[in-house]
């Protein structure tokens, strides 16, 4: 049985994680404001609907560890932080050939490399 005090304390953390207002959570998880404000203060418990908008929109928090706080967050080592990320910058080779490719006045934003073992690497321009 999930503990709600529990589960209140890394629910806040995920907030916190990702700077995010209550507010700003809600709406990109897809929930209304009043389903948080209620979760973290404790009048209602989290549904499963709520848990799995959860997982589908931040993948760096796991299930066993949001639901019973076994595991880590974020998932591990191997997601790359938001801010961490937006340092990397493109390796010169790969932006030399992208923008030969692209001669509309288009510039490259980003691009994310994906492994075959769930790993990513995400470069910003």
């Amino acid at each position: 049985m999930i503990n709600s005090e529990d589960f209140t304390k890394r629910l806040q953390k995920i907030i916190d994680f990702y700077g995010e207002s209550a507010s700003s959570f809600a709406e990109k998880v897809g929930v209304q404001r009043s389903s948080i404000s209620h979760i973290l203060s404790g009048r209602n418990k989290p549904s499963l609907d709520f848990v799995l908008k959860i997982l589908s929109t931040y993948p760096e928090v796991e299930l066993y560890w949001l639901l019973n706080g076994k595991g880590s967050f974020p998932a591990s080592n191997n997601i790359l932080h938001q801010e961490d990320s937006k340092k990397k910058e493109i390796p010169l080779d790969i932006q030399t050939k992208l923008n030969l490719e692209s001669n509309d006045g288009k510039h490259i934003e980003r691009i994310v490399i994906f492994y075959s073992d769930g790993t990513f690497k995400n470069f910003q321009n």
